[in-house]
């Protein structure tokens, strides 16, 4: 057990048995608040005659550095020890509030949501006064004025463009990115890339490629993916679709020599005579079978 240090005005005599009560100020401490939020002995603290105070460790996530504190006394001659009192005690290590920062530097970058006004602070050092005054220019001049971006009451710095090129050169649709560093074709070669105006059009642009990462994001002159306009990819060779065997058409066997003549000579006149045995001429057919024809008639 480590003692804990009492304070100056506190010299008594520490009591043995006071001292020695761990267990039931432990059982004390679990009766409070469940086993599971008592953790080891942290040490005791002698508050006065026969009075010790015993500190646990909690181990309640959202009580981190506290202890609980279970103060025992005993009655002059007792044995035994009772309980006095149960409590929990912030540590010094125990979570406190931090130190309260303003709430436009606690909001961080994807923190605004929709309906959420994020007003800019009047002395922004990336905003500087624009040209505002254009109630009495003519219509001519006023869309002139709104094709170069003038007319605004606050227009970009040159410190707010340099922090812009700065974060988006660093970011994912920058040159250091991994899918940049695997394709050898950038963006400013690439048919789909649109350039940004204003001096930002020298190192950025935006995106017009659907099949590319970062299509309508502003991304760098020197950024690239495998979507670039000027990629090619050899289709390789596939193999014929013909067939290996003609199953529809048939081959003429042409036969040589005597033996092919003879053959087909003799395949001639055999084909010859069962033309005639098929048809015969009338005068041809016996006279019995012409009597039994016409009386069958």
């Amino acid at each position: 057990m480590t003692p804990v240090k009492a304070p100056e005005s506190v010299r008594a005599k520490p009591d043995a048995i006071s001292v020695a009560a761990v267990d039931p100020a432990r059982e004390a401490a679990i009766a409070e608040a469940g086993a599971a939020q008592v953790g080891e002995h942290l040490g005791h603290l002698v508050e006065g005659e026969r009075l010790v105070t015993h500190y646990f460790a909690s181990t309640h996530p959202g009580y981190k550095g506290w202890r609980w504190a279970v103060t025992v006394t005993r009655a002059s001659r007792a044995k035994t020890v009772t309980i006095n009192e149960v409590v929990m005690l912030p540590g010094e290590a125990a979570v406190v509030a931090p130190v309260w920062v303003p709430w436009s530097d606690r909001v961080q970058p994807g923190d605004l949501r929709p309906g959420d006004l994020f007003p800019t602070l009047p002395d922004d050092p990336r905003l500087e006064p624009g040209y505002t005054d254009t109630t009495e220019a003519p219509d001519d001049v006023l869309e002139v004025v709104e094709e170069l971006g003038l007319g605004r009451e606050r227009v970009l710095s040159q410190y707010g463009r340099e922090v812009a090129a700065d974060r988006w050169y660093a970011g994912d649709f920058g040159p250091a990115s991994p899918i940049a560093q695997a394709v050898p074709y950038k963006c400013n070669s690439c048919g789909y890339w649109i350039r940004l105006k204003d001096s930002l059009g020298q190192a950025f642009g935006v995106c017009a490629n659907e099949m590319a990462p970062g299509d309508g994001r502003v991304v760098a002159y020197d950024y690239g993916c495998g979507a670039h306009s000027d990629t090619v990819v050899e289709a390789p060779d596939h193999p014929s679709t013909e067939h290996a065997f003609d199953t529809t058409g048939y081959d003429e066997l042409a036969m040589g020599g005597e033996a092919a003549v003879e053959t087909s000579d003799e395949a001639r006149e055999q084909l010859a005579q069962a033309e005639a045995a098929e048809v015969k001429p009338a005068d041809e057919v016996p006279a019995e079978q012409a009597e039994a024809v016409t009386e069958q008639d």
